[in-house]
């Protein structure tokens, strides 16, 4: 380009663009870092042996059988991924969801199946009912109302026969009044003092979680959840639940979804500075996969540009599923 014979002089002692010459100069003064160490993997656990069915909605995520569920957690755990989310799906639901806390259900024998395979997995498993209900809502339903005492008991059921079954970190996602405090006392009462809860402190009621309910056979059969999800309007309510949770003995505190509630993490980390969970969720997932397919978007930099945005925003510990793929990447 020609410069005129009058060039201007900017008076510039502080040029930005230094720091970014080079990919070795944009490392060294890089605020925000992400590692495979902050992911958890989400696995979806069915019934039978030999199992790996893709989930129509959720390109690269499968419904696994147990044997399946083992191979995925220790190739995760080879990529650097430490730890895995259980969900189950039973092959008999009822009103009152009994296949939770069958020692039996997929998620137990999964749990059980990780721990022997010795490979350092940390196993989280989510604890709620939505699966295991014929009517697919998250609590016992009576008279067309989801009870919150007589669900608690039943959450309280199912994370103990988590913990019996090997479970490092119970994560109740229900949004149950009071769940975390029951759940503390009852594990402690059996003498897992040792086990941590991941409380889905501040879930809200999202659009984003179709392709989820799609995979594990849980959208409601009649109403929806907003009488306990909370209202996407909400931030202080969030505060709240979250230090409801903290003080009933949570451990790690959750906020889902993660991308369209960035300030929310932010706050809930600034807040409490308490160890902080992001569910980067199926909808966000299915979302940049579909635009990747269309070559909308460059898939593997956006992936990587909303993990580290979720990271930035205060999350300690990011629950997606695009943990293998992103490990790999930063490896």
């Amino acid at each position: 380009m020609s410069t005129s014979d009058a060039s201007v002089r900017l008076d510039l002692t502080r040029r930005g663009r230094r720091l970014r010459r080079s990919p070795a100069i944009r490392s060294i003064v890089r605020e925000t870092r992400l590692s495979p160490e902050n992911f958890i993997y989400p696995l979806f656990v069915c019934e039978g042996s030999g199992v790996r069915r893709e989930v129509g909605s959720m390109p690269g995520v499968y419904n696994l059988s147990v044997d399946e569920a083992v191979k995925e957690a220790v190739a995760a755990r080879a990529d650097g991924v430490p730890g895995v989310l259980l969900f189950g799906l039973p092959a008999y639901k009822d009103e009152i969801g009994s296949s939770a806390y069958d020692a039996e259900a997929p998620v137990q024998a999964a749990t059980r199946a990780i721990k022997e395979a010795d490979a350092g997995i940390l196993v989280v498993t989510d604890v709620c009912l939505c699966e295991y209900t014929s009517h697919g809502h998250c609590g016992l339903v009576v008279d067309g109302e989801i009870r919150n005492d007589e669900s608690v008991e039943l959450l309280v059921k199912t994370a103990v026969s988590h913990a019996e079954a090997g479970a490092d970190i119970v994560a109740p996602s229900d949004m149950m009044d009071g769940r975390v405090g029951a759940i503390r006392h009852a594990l402690d009462d059996r003498g897992f003092e040792q086990v941590a809860i991941m409380s889905y402190a501040a879930k809200y009621c999202s659009a984003f979680y179709g392709p989820f309910r799609d995979a594990a056979d849980s959208a409601p059969k009649f109403g929806d959840r907003r009488t306990h999800q909370m209202d996407p309007a909400n931030v202080e309510e969030a505060l709240r639940e979250v230090a409801e949770d903290i003080e009933e003995g949570a451990d790690i505190v959750m906020v889902k979804p993660a991308l369209p509630y960035l300030d929310v993490i932010t706050r809930v980390k600034a807040e409490f500075g308490f160890p902080t969970a992001a569910y980067n969720v199926s909808g966000e997932y299915s979302m940049l996969k579909a635009a990747a397919e269309r070559g909308w978007i460059d898939g593997p930099r956006a992936m990587m540009e909303a993990l580290t945005g979720i990271r930035r925003a205060g999350a300690d510990i990011i629950i997606t599923y695009f943990a293998r793929e992103a490990a790999r990447l930063l490896r």
